[in-house]
């Protein structure tokens, strides 16, 4: 995907303090995820059915 503003995404709850994290952007019918370390790689992009499969499936991990 193509590199997008910063203005949307925000860090990860879950990052801690450090730059070893993603960033989450959530639309109105999907969410997408970027590292910070290589934002100008661009995003990955869910759905939101597939989005909250990733997390239900993480959660049990």
């Amino acid at each position: 995907m193509p590199e997008t503003p910063h203005f949307n995404f925000h860090k990860s709850s879950y990052s801690g303090a450090n730059n070893n994290c993603v960033e989450v952007r959530e639309r109105s019918k999907a969410v997408d995820i970027r590292d910070t370390q290589h934002r100008a790689e661009g995003y990955l992009a869910f759905t939101s059915r597939e989005w909250m499969a990733l997390l239900s499936t993480t959660a049990r991990a």
